[in-house]
């Protein structure tokens, strides 16, 4: 066999496509004559395989594989994805541990946690680093570990393959595994080159006077406003919190030095200015739903141990973790009598504890009916007795809850008025041939200054808009109605009448909430 790839060694190992074999993309091995030399099968790069884009040379795989093996069982490539979708009041199921610690609960396993050891090197972190919180609001939270003699090189086949199936693009040795641990343990963490920190000094901050920019990671400007919270060293911001890293900080090639960042911040702060410049990512949409605030040292630990891995490096002795307020574990008392009442079971006192037990949430017998359940700190959405009768629904199995038929008294009532009116008006436009619409209570500027019945500086603008094309309340039924014309138009309808009976708003001064008024207003369209 004959082979010109640039990173051949000698006595390597690396993956070999016989004669017959068929490599990405279709192509067949053959026998090929090669300046008069016949060459038997090929040495393969991972874009041959299909496992990456990457052609630069073999693709390189541990050397205590054994000879002739299978390659994707030896590499494990054949594993399943699965693709899940978390609901928004579920952050802890936002990373593998979570969803092993679910699965684990639904099939009563223990669950088994990554072995974290870090190896300290020699010497201390504390003189060399220093953490500073202004804003314990915005971070209650800040822990930090610094490594040393790094080497910034790819990173090994499975740390990039694990990531390319997860849907994240690999970087470098020392930023995936950031990103890994973003994924393993649902903890933003973020690598700042510790020699380009001025002073060596993390500070948590708002922005001062004269701090309107920033460019962050993708080279992009971004504005500042006073809710912004940053990352900053001893001089200038380096970090947008909890959303993306500066450009005059990140990880480079000639890169030796990381201090790695793992944080609590508050989940409105970040997600005002996420949504506020625009920008969602990886991180944001994590802490913007809320992280484990105790489960910041566990990451820490666990990402300074890869790094020191795979970047060849040492983790300085003395961890830095700033906690000045801690959050505090609430305790709720669940009754059993409740339990039972609302999902109509006969649960026992033993019975509910052992479920709640399961799903990591120790419950404490305090009287014959009651139980008292410390909430762990990675599940934020428990907060009422309700919501610990809402687990014992679902781990006990909603099979378990009896089916009945609904009960009640039906009473007759005299219809209001103004309901009468609004029924009769309806039908009268529908027996001349209009369709009811129902449009967005929203409307965008531009329609609003156009053709509001009010004033457009009169127009009730809302707080926290989901778009622009949302931004105020609609003082007139009629941009709806002509949006919906023209979307009908688009799709060749050439003849329709429509109509919309429904509220708008008009602010009024001194009031907490908007004038209201009932409209009725209808568009027709088309040949007479």
């Amino acid at each position: 066999m004959i082979c010109g790839a640039p990173n051949l060694q000698a006595g390597a190992s690396y993956p070999f496509a016989p004669p017959g074999a068929v490599i990405s993309e279709g192509r067949e091995i053959k026998a090929t004559k090669i300046r008069g030399v016949v060459s038997e099968g090929m040495l393969l790069a991972e874009d041959e395989l299909g496992l990456s884009l990457d052609h630069v040379g073999l693709m390189e795989i541990p050397q205590d594989l054994p000879l002739g093996a299978d390659l994707v069982a030896a590499l494990n490539v054949a594993d399943a994805v699965l693709e899940v979708a978390v609901t928004p009041n579920r952050p802890d199921c936002l990373s593998i541990l979570g969803l092993a610690r679910e699965v684990a609960a639904l099939l009563n396993q223990p669950l088994r946690h990554p072995e974290v050891m870090v190896a300290e090197a020699e010497g201390t972190a504390q003189p060399q680093a220093r953490v500073t919180i202004l804003d314990p609001v915005g971070c209650p939270r800040y822990a930090a570990r610094l490594l040393v003699d790094l080497k910034v090189k790819p990173s090994p086949f499975w740390l990039r393959w694990r990531l390319q199936l997860s849907g994240l693009r690999a970087i470098n040795n020392l930023v995936d595994v950031t990103n890994y641990v973003l994924l393993e343990f649902g903890q933003p963490l973020h690598a700042f080159d510790f020699q380009r920190l001025q002073g060596g000094e993390i500070v948590v901050r708002r922005p001062r006077a004269g701090e309107g920019r920033f460019v962050t990671l993708d080279g992009q400007e971004r504005s500042l406003d006073a809710e912004t919270l940053l990352i900053c060293d001893g001089a200038q911001p380096v970090a947008l919190a909890g959303i993306m890293g500066g450009l005059e900080s990140e990880v480079t090639g000639d890169t030796e030095q990381v201090l790695i960042e793992s944080a609590y911040f508050n989940p409105r702060t970040i997600r005002r200015t996420a949504k506020r410049l625009g920008l969602s990512t990886e991180a944001s949409y994590r802490f913007e739903r809320g992280v484990d605030p105790d489960g910041v040292i566990h990451a820490l630990e666990r990402a300074a141990q890869l790094m020191a891995q795979v970047g060849g490096g040492r983790v300085v002795s003395g961890r830095l973790d700033e906690y000045p307020s801690p959050i505090y574990r609430p305790r709720l008392c669940l009754r059993v009598s409740r339990t039972n009442q609302v999902l109509g079971t006969a649960y026992s006192q033993e019975q509910i504890s052992g479920l709640l037990r399961r799903l990591h949430l120790p419950a404490v017998i305090l009287e014959a009916d009651t139980l008292e359940v410390e909430v762990p700190s990675h599940r934020g959405d428990l907060e009422r007795e309700i919501d610990l009768i809402e687990e014992v629904a679902r781990l006990g199995g909603y099979k378990a809850i009896p089916v009945t038929l609904p009960q009640g008294v039906v009473a007759t009532h005299r219809p209001d008025p103004e309901v009468r009116l609004r029924q009769e008006a309806k039908q009268q436009l529908l027996g001349m041939g209009f369709f009811e619409v129902i449009t967005y209570s929203f409307q965008p500027e531009r329609l609003g200054a156009l053709l509001s019945e009010a004033e457009p500086a009169a127009a009730l603008r809302l707080a926290n808009p989901l778009s622009e094309e949302q931004a105020l309340m609609r003082a007139s039924l009629l941009p709806g109605l002509l949006d919906t014309l023209r979307r009908n138009t688009l799709k060749q309808i050439q003849d329709l009448r429509l109509f919309e009976l429904s509220k708008i708003f008009f602010p009024q001064l001194g009031a907490e909430l908007p004038r209201e008024e009932t409209r009725l207003t209808g568009v027709m369209y088309g040949a007479r």
